[in-house]
């Protein structure tokens, strides 16, 4: 209102100037500059981190956080010194200066600060990393001042002994100085250091940092010591009953089909962030919407889970003779991976999606963090088990293999890095590449072999099986498995003894699915 104000009169006085003869030129560049400047400081000082009147309030709690009951506890504990300073003070403990939460991307580290203003009854801030870096030496470093300033003014206006300043993405910040060759980055990182363990430190009111990254390998070693940062809470991806947490919250309020597992649901999305569950059951809602529909059904998260790792159908139409090579290659890695891990096969499909033709999708028994020699094997076996498909059955290979190819040369690597290969323990640092290549060669050239031999008795059956799918598009574990039990009994009834399959074992990735 001011500002329009300020023109109009401006305005009203330059014409009269001008109709009194006199030369307005000069005044109106200096006006012009005027405003210019004026603009741009406003939009500066509207920038400031921190130059906020009010504290920023969040209705997110705790108990809306599902799948992180380790970081939560962790945190709720650390948030505890703010809301009981008396009883803290009373035992001589030193008051938390800084919570570093750290984890990979959509794990929740945003909505946990969220819950921590709701949680302590403080002032909140809250900025991003990028916001304090600009081009000109010692802007961030005021911004760092005004933001503490802020809420320490904050405060005591409402009547408060704490603040919470959250920082997001402080890797862009915090990073390790010498780094980069811009002075504007050190002088930033140095005043954030004196803000949290300085001169300028109050006990009332006390500012408790809250930061989250997902690369604390970035930071500076000074910004992790104690005193500043005293607690980092590894906010990790959820585990199976995490998941299942998270999809009963996500789920709540939502129409669900009678036949909806969440469970199951749940030992499918192995690996999949809370950020991910919450997109898996916003977009099993939209193809009911699509389908005029008034339940979710499991059918719909089935294909949003699909729609998660892949990406939405393309609109590529391969040629009957592509269809069916695709449907022979999915085949191979579904046979390798049910004989090796019964139970596993989730659904084959040969719909395009992303940059894969078609994919099968395993389910892991459950997670798992360790593997043994026979595993990481097993997992070649299922990677290459695609291509070895099209060789029996057409006498060539095509170039869908090419990511199959990437996942069983790494696992391979691994297995040689890891001390489970011929040439025993290694250091990957001295290991000479000319040497891990010729071992990689030959784990890769043994179990191509093993698979080979498995699936050479199931080389006519796979044939008819794949004009199959290509009539259905995709079809479910428990089609295949129905299918697969019918050709293993038909086979031990004509030859006594049946082909000598690897024992059992848990694949790799089980959520990483093996196609074209």
């Amino acid at each position: 209102m001011i500002k329009e104000w300020v023109i109009g009169v401006g305005l009203a006085l330059m014409l009269f100037l001008l109709y009194l003869g006199i030369n307005v030129l000069p005044l109106f560049f200096l006006v012009a500059l005027s405003v210019a400047l004026w603009v741009m400081m406003d939009r500066r000082s509207s920038l400031t981190p921190g130059n906020r009147e009010t504290s920023v309030r969040h209705d997110v709690t705790f108990d809306q956080i599902g799948g992180q009951e380790h970081a939560k506890r962790e945190l709720m504990e650390a948030l505890d010194f703010l809301r009981y300073r008396d009883r803290i003070k009373s035992l001589g403990i030193r008051p938390l200066k800084g919570i570093l939460l750290t984890g990979p991307p959509g794990t929740g580290k945003t909505m946990m600060a969220k819950a921590a203003a709701a949680y302590t009854d403080s002032v909140f801030l809250s900025a991003s990393g990028s916001e304090f870096v600009e081009m000109y030496v010692g802007v961030g470093a005021q911004r760092v001042r005004d933001l503490f300033r802020r809420a320490r003014a904050l405060a005591k206006k409402e009547n408060k002994d704490s603040a919470i300043i959250f920082i997001d993405e402080i890797d862009v910040v915090g990073a390790r100085r010498g780094q980069f060759s811009h002075q504007e980055y050190d002088q930033t990182l140095n005043q954030l250091l004196t803000e949290m363990d300085g001169m300028s430190t109050t006990q009332t009111p006390l500012v408790l940092v809250m930061a989250a990254t997902n690369r604390p390998d970035m930071l500076d070693q000074a910004l992790l010591r104690p005193g500043r940062f005293d607690r980092q809470i590894k906010v990790d991806l959820p585990d199976k009953d995490g998941r299942l947490h998270i999809l009963k919250i996500q789920t709540a309020g939502k129409p669900l089909a009678a036949d909806v597992n969440l469970e199951q649901i749940a030992r499918e999305t192995f690996g999949f962030s809370g950020a991910q569950l919450e997109s898996l059951v916003n977009e099993a809602a939209i193809i009911a919407l699509r389908q005029n529909r008034s339940e979710i059904t499991q059918d719909m998260f089935r294909d949003a889970v699909d729609k998660v790792l892949m990406g939405e159908k393309t609109g590529r139409k391969p040629t009957p003779e592509e269809l069916e090579r695709v449907a022979v290659h999915e085949l191979g890695h579904a046979i390798i991976s049910e004989l090796m891990r019964p139970g596993t096969v989730s659904h084959i499909t040969i719909a395009p999606r992303g940059n894969a033709l078609g994919f099968v999708r395993q389910i892991p028994e459950h997670d798992r963090y360790l593997y043994t020699k026979e595993q990481l094997q097993q997992q070649i076996n299922v990677a290459l088990a695609g291509c070895l498909a099209e060789e029996l059955r057409y006498g060539n290979r095509s170039t869908g293999a090419q990511n199959d190819f990437q996942q069983a040369s790494a696992l391979a690597r691994t297995m040689v890095i890891c001390g489970l290969s011929r040439i025993g323990i290694v250091d990957e640092e001295h290991l000479p590449e000319a040497v891990l290549d010729t071992e990689t060669r030959h784990i890769l050239s043994e179990q191509e072999q093993v698979t080979r031999e498995i699936l050479r008795p199931f080389k006519e059956d796979i044939a008819r099986f794949a004009t199959h799918i290509v009539e259905r598009e995709s079809i479910g574990g428990d089609e295949f498995r129905e299918w697969l039990r019918s050709i293993q009994s038909g086979a031990s009834k004509e030859a006594e003894t049946p082909v000598a399959l690897p024992a059992p074992a848990s694949s790799v990735d089980g959520q990483m699915p093996a196609g074209a």
